[in-house]
């Protein structure tokens, strides 16, 4: 399946106090291939399901450089089987905790990142047409606007650690690890 994909992607300041009562689930992603500096194409479990996606700019010619608010997402189903045989693949690897949340009406996916990446978290938030993307009213427990920021890509992201990438995001959004994020490392 092809679509348009209209998001806006902020760093999380701190965690909303209402986030508990929203659904969640754990992702796992494997960004291939790790000789990549930044790989699109990524083999994830999203909760039960399975897949295979190549994501990238819309307006990409090289499939990595363009606006990254609009993407281009390539997803197929795989089997079980299928999945672990491409996941046994060596890639850049990341697992996080997701929770489909809403504020006034718009959907977010607010992404609690796990493991090595513990401290970080992100909010997407989607949008079904460019006038309600341009009306967008910001929540205040979020921070910077990264939707242009290349490191904040997952296949940026996959395969480091937090402190990776905190000295850009305390230089550039002096943005600091969220605490209490390490309640959500359990799988259930």
């Amino acid at each position: 399946m092809i679509e348009l994909e209209r998001e806006l992607s902020f760093l999380v300041n701190k965690l909303p106090a209402d986030l508990g009562k929203f659904p969640s689930k754990i992702i796992e992603d494997n960004y291939i291939p790790r000789s990549s500096e930044h790989p699109v194409i990524r083999i994830r479990r999203d909760g039960e399901k399975l897949e295979i996606t190549k994501k990238y700019p819309a307006n990409s010619k090289d499939g990595e450089s363009g606006d990254s608010s609009r993407q281009v997402e390539h997803t197929i189903p795989l089997s079980r089987e299928e999945y672990d045989a491409l996941n046994s693949i060596d890639g850049k690897k990341f697992k996080k905790r997701r929770f489909a949340y809403e504020i006034n009406g718009v959907k977010a996916d607010l992404d609690v990142y796990l493991d090595k990446l513990s401290g970080l978290v992100v909010a997407d938030f989607e949008f079904d047409s460019e006038s309600a993307m341009e009306n967008f009213v910001i929540p205040d427990f979020v921070g910077a606007d990264v939707s242009q920021e290349k490191l904040i890509a997952g296949g940026m992201l996959a395969g480091k650690t937090y402190a990776d990438i905190a000295g850009v995001f305390k230089s550039e959004y002096d943005y600091s690890p969220v605490a209490g994020t390490e309640k959500y490392e359990k799988t259930t």
